[in-house]
């Protein structure tokens, strides 16, 4: 296979470079000290810091310094996963769902210390709702008889998978990402976030170690210690890896995508809410809080930006002041975006450019409230403030719990600047309306993986709707949200004439 393209993984570091990850940004890659070598990159371009914490965790129990070394390892570990069949990979699934529970709290705190973004409850959270993710039920076969046999088709997995994960998201995404990819019969290695690394492999330690004791395999999931460009391009080149699951930016979802290798890529968006007449108003403001407040409004699912009927715009701001908001006047909006973005002139004439802050991205209420000029309540979820529909918190996956309210005059133009805002990444929508066609319109016209009506985004992945539970929503390559099932290949078998019993 073909090596990552090098100028792309250089933009890949100017695409996220003095970003935490996860959104598409432009700056100038600063030329290292003279005095210093230049830093090495993660897989999404950010530079590696030198931590000064606790000593290395490299050794057994899946975590090693070099891609190479952990594709060998993982290899063996799937050999042996293939041989020990369909009990093993049930016993792996209880073991990630078990012990992230357990240390939901402790690994929540570790991962909040070690990328200081977010909210620590939430951090929680997210490991205590890794049982909701799928596993080996997943996986039934499909048999078909007819006059000349039968016919059985089943999953079958790849090998080893090599995965890339978030600073946004470190420790539940590379759990939901093993229980789906060894319920599917595969072993992995991720080449994680520099800012979430540690966190990520302290997890990694901890399920090889108990995986290890209850089937005897010591490295189904592997991590590298220390991520850097070098080792995301030793990962994908690795003769070992069959398969790329990658949940970043647009451009370290491009570079996998030219691996020449299968990629399965999660990548950005920016999940637009339109709020039309027939709504409940109190409900709809609920909702948006409890969506776009999750987390600081990390999550790739979370409320962005709101269009709303001019009609019913201020009932829907006043109730989300009831309800934990806080509403920015102009100026203070104003304040907040010159704090929170740096713009710079197009060139050739062309639109300006803005930039996110990564200071603001994931701080809670209260450091954005201060950069607005404004005091508010202990406990305040979420800020919002009236913008145009080209105004940089509405343009831009921000990650920040600040949501631009922009009124429309029409649910043709809500669903139209909708859609705009929306960047054609078909990741997620969301309406609150009791109008079937309003709704059915917006579902047609945004086309997005996700599409929740009357409900916080987050019911989109199982939590306060139906459904189950992925960190990894596929959007550039189309898998959506990732299952078991997204990680195998579909096998025939083929008796002719025979088998069949009637």
């Amino acid at each position: 296979m073909s090596a990552v393209n090098e100028t792309l993984i250089r933009d890949v570091v100017a695409e996220v470079l003095g970003k935490l990850g996860g959104t598409a940004t432009t700056t100038t890659k600063p030329s290292p000290a003279p005095s210093a070598p230049a830093p090495k990159s993660d897989s999404c371009g950010c530079n590696v810091k030198k931590s000064s914490a606790a000593p290395a965790l490299r050794g057994k129990f899946g975590v090693f310094a070099t891609a190479e070394e952990a594709c060998a390892a993982a290899q063996e570990s799937f050999l042996q996963l293939k041989e020990k069949g369909i009990a093993a990979r049930r016993k792996i699934e209880e073991i990630v769902k078990a012990l992230a529970e357990k240390n939901a709290e402790a690994w929540g705190k570790i991962e909040f210390d070690e990328t200081k973004i977010g909210r620590l409850d939430h951090k929680i959270a997210k490991l205590q709702i890794i049982k909701l993710v799928p596993g080996v039920d997943w996986l039934r076969p499909d048999a078909r008889s007819g006059d000349h046999g039968i016919t059985l088709e089943e999953y079958t997995p790849f090998g080893v998978v090599g995965a890339v994960t978030p600073s946004t998201h470190s420790i539940p995404t590379l759990s939901g990402n093993i229980v789906n990819i060894c319920a599917a019969g595969n072993s992995v290695v991720f080449n994680a976030h520099p800012s979430a690394a540690r966190c990520a492999a302290i997890a990694i330690r901890a399920y090889n170690e108990a995986i290890y004791r209850e089937t005897g395999i010591e490295n189904i999931a592997c991590i590298i210690e220390k991520p850097s460009l070098d080792s995301f391009n030793a990962l994908c080149k690795n003769e070992n890896t069959r398969l790329l699951l990658v949940t970043g930016g647009p451009m370290v979802v491009k570079a996998a995508m030219q691996t020449g290798k299968r990629a399965i890529c999660a990548g950005p968006g920016n999940p637009p809410v339109f709020v039309d007449d027939t709504c409940c108003a109190t409900r709809a403001a609920k909702a948006i809080i409890s969506g776009a407040a999750f987390d600081n409004n990390l999550l790739c699912i979370g409320e962005k930006q709101v269009f709303v009927l001019d009609q019913v715009a201020d009932k829907l701001m006043q109730r989300l002041s009831e309800n934990g908001a806080v509403k920015l006047n102009s100026a203070q909006v104003e304040n907040l975006t010159k704090a929170a973005f740096t713009i710079t002139p197009g060139q050739g004439g062309g639109c300006a450019q803005a930039h996110t802050n990564k200071d603001f991205i994931g701080k809670d209420p209260s450091v954005l409230a201060q950069a607005a000029g404004v005091n508010i309540p202990f406990g305040t979820q979420l800020l919002f403030g009236e913008t145009d529909a080209k105004h940089p918190f509405v343009e831009e996956e921000q990650m920040m719990p600040m949501l631009p309210i922009v009124r429309v005059k029409s649910v043709e133009e809500g669903i139209e600047r909708s859609l705009e805002s929306e960047h054609n990444y078909k990741h997620t929508a969301i309406i609150h309306s009791h109008d079937v066609e309003s709704i059915t319109a917006m579902a047609r016209a945004m086309d997005t993986t996700l599409f929740v009506k009357n409900g916080p985004s987050t019911a989109g992945l199982g939590l306060g709707g139906e459904g189950y539970l992925s960190f990894s929503v596929a959007t550039p390559t189309g898998e959506g949200i990732t299952n078991p099932r997204t990680f195998t290949r579909v096998r025939r078998c083929v008796m002719v004439d025979n088998l069949r019993i009637y």
